[in-house]
């Protein structure tokens, strides 16, 4: 079997893309894989493309050799951009040897482990702050609208959520600057204000769901050790599934985990086992998670195994497409040391369709795809009609910077 083509889509997804790799074959199976990135999709294109005289002609089954030839091929680019095609590509050849096998990724890696897999709805709120109208849901303009969405959770039969640093408004706003903003908002102090309504948005949810539904707050890169300690501190009251902090810095993650009873989760931005092993080696946070768009599946697994030596459990990294949810639950299915999965409820109307198989969830868990392959592949008359023209506008690089939060909290 040889590589005959490879072509990429970038889809839009309302306010972020989504980055999905074809890879043909002259046997006549096509292989998937998702390699999203919200804000470098063109990057990732653009170093695909220089890696197809690398691969057409190539076996796409001998998944090992060919994640090599790329990842020699992109040595002076280690991680990032040139991880992520290379992820969106390693996901398409294990489709394909899969297929060409008939059976599902987790039996070729030895699973299933599992057949269904909890899942937690991400986001939760954080999608409807900017974007409820393209979603089709109701505002959030009061505390009632937050306690609603709250019951809704629980309504549909989720067990657990996660959310971001909101409040409603009129529009709703999202606390950010982690990722870019104006002046002065990237890794923010945090003010008495900002704590206090952190503790109301988090009661107001533990209120709404009750003790034994599971919250998570994510903080993304917004704010330093310091902040993130206090942080942690006010959250102990509400028994939290994690705290969940964007940090390069292993000992600053560990003097967090250390100075509260709040279980910590990190690693979402980290790639292959280099990456990881000296977050593992200091047990830096209690739980890590693993994005398999950005890392391949094959290296996903390998991180995953590793976890398990130093007795860590992992958490698929996913707040994109449904390829993505299909893929991460096969890691899932491939692995023992799995404590969770994310995915993302609140959606552009065009999800659903831009699979051929859409996830199964009942009560809060998602059954284990059973192939062949993924389980699923994408619907190209679907990808093609919604390409991605630029910037629309998201709940991160565009989100409140602390000069605009407007919540009547005061700034000490």
């Amino acid at each position: 079997m040889k590589i005959t083509n490879i072509e990429t889509f970038i889809v839009d997804a309302g306010w972020r893309p989504w980055g999905f790799v074809k890879v043909e074959t002259d046997e006549g199976i096509t292989g998937w894989g998702e390699c999203s990135d919200g804000r470098s999709p063109r990057g990732v294109q653009g170093t695909i493309e220089d890696l197809k005289p690398l691969l057409i002609g190539t076996d796409p089954r001998e998944f090992e050799n060919r994640f090599w030839d790329m990842y020699r091929g992109t040595r002076q680019s280690p991680g990032g951009i040139a991880a992520k095609a290379l992820a969106g590509l390693d996901c398409a050849f294990i489709d394909i040897k899969a297929k060409s096998l008939g059976i599902s990724v987790p039996e070729l890696f030895g699973g299933p482990t599992r057949d269904r897999v909890r899942v937690y709805w991400s986001h939760c709120g954080t999608s409807r702050t900017r974007n409820h109208e393209l979603i089709g849901v109701p505002p959030l303009k009061t505390w009632d609208d937050i306690t609603t969405l709250g019951k809704e959770v629980v309504d549909r039969g989720f067990t657990a959520l996660k959310t971001n640093i909101i409040g409603p408004g009129d529009p709703a706003q999202h606390f950010g600057g982690g990722f870019g903003g104006g002046r002065g908002s990237t890794d923010q102090v945090v003010t008495k204000g900002v704590l206090r309504h952190i503790e109301k948005l988090i009661g107001t949810f533990r209120d709404a769901v009750g003790p034994d539904v599971d919250i998570n707050l994510d903080l993304n890169f917004h704010f330093k050790t310091e902040a993130c300690l206090r942080i942690a501190q006010v959250l102990e009251q509400f028994d939290m599934l994690w705290l969940e902090i964007d940090m390069y810095q292993p000992e600053s993650i560990r003097q967090i985990k250390d100075s509260t009873t709040t279980r910590i989760c990190t690693g979402e931005n980290l790639f292959y086992m280099r990456d990881y092993l000296p977050y593992f080696q200091q047990h830096a946070a209690d739980m890590f998670m693993i994005d398999v768009p950005w890392n391949g599946f094959s290296q996903s697994k390998k991180v995953g195994d590793l976890a398990e030596v130093f007795q860590h459990n992992v958490a698929p990294h996913n707040y994109y497409s449904h390829l993505s949810t299909f893929v991460s639950a096969s890691l899932c299915a491939s692995l023992a040391n799995i404590r969770i999965m994310e995915i993302d409820i609140d959606d552009v109307p065009w999800k659903d369709d831009l699979v051929t198989n859409k996830p199964e969830i009942i009560d809060g868990y998602m059954t284990i795809p059973s192939g062949p392959g993924w389980g699923t592949d994408i619907n190209e008359e679907v990808a093609r009609a919604h390409p991605w023209e630029g910037h629309r506008g998201s709940y991160g690089s565009d989100a409140a910077s602390p000069s605009e939060w407007t919540f009547g909290l005061p700034s000490f």
